[in-house]
């Protein structure tokens, strides 16, 4: 009959120390509203991704719009051998890979392109910046839903134990 001797974990991989930079890696969701598919706000953080995909981990895209974004990326300089496309079949599904994705550990970044959220989805999201550990961008396509403000644009972050949402004008 085998005992387990100690306190010490079981699988060895338990054993090994988290370095510290790892202990807080909350990481803040950003929410865009765009008219263009996302495409003016995909090229904003290009560069970012290309230094991202450097770090050998993924970039999520979850149902990327028709906005030629391949070459966007690849001209960039984004590792295209890096980068991983998700094809949700609805909302429902596309919040759940964003939320896996964004919370593995295997993702520098999640870009996902969504119609506008509702305060649940929100609040959903706002809870996964607590233990985000990748950078998260979420593109609302607002050209369907007339009456929609554009002037505003949102981040939801998760610092100190405080959800901030902060509000900015509109570089369209």
């Amino acid at each position: 009959m085998n005992k387990l001797m100690g306190t010490s974990p079981r699988h060895p991989g338990l054993w090994v120390d988290l370095p510290t930079a790892d202990i807080n890696l909350a990481q803040p969701i950003t929410t865009l509203q765009t008219e263009t598919n996302g495409k003016v706000e995909l090229s904003q953080y290009a560069s970012q991704l290309a230094q991202l995909s450097l770090q050998g981990r993924w970039i999520v895209l979850i149902n990327p719009a028709n906005i030629n974004y391949k070459q966007m990326l690849a001209s960039a300089g984004v590792r295209m051998d890096r980068v991983l496309l998700v094809h949700a079949k609805d909302e429902i599904e596309t919040l759940w890979a964003m939320e896996k994705a964004l919370t593995s550990g295997t993702s520098s970044a999640v870009i996902s392109w969504t119609q506008p959220l509702d305060a649940r989805d929100s609040r959903r999201l706002e809870l996964v910046a607590k233990s985000a550990r990748a950078l998260g961008v979420v593109i609302e396509d607002v050209s369907t839903h007339l009456g929609t403000n554009l002037a505003t644009k949102a981040i939801i972050s998760y610092q100190n134990n405080a959800v901030k949402t902060i509000n900015f004008t509109s570089f369209h």
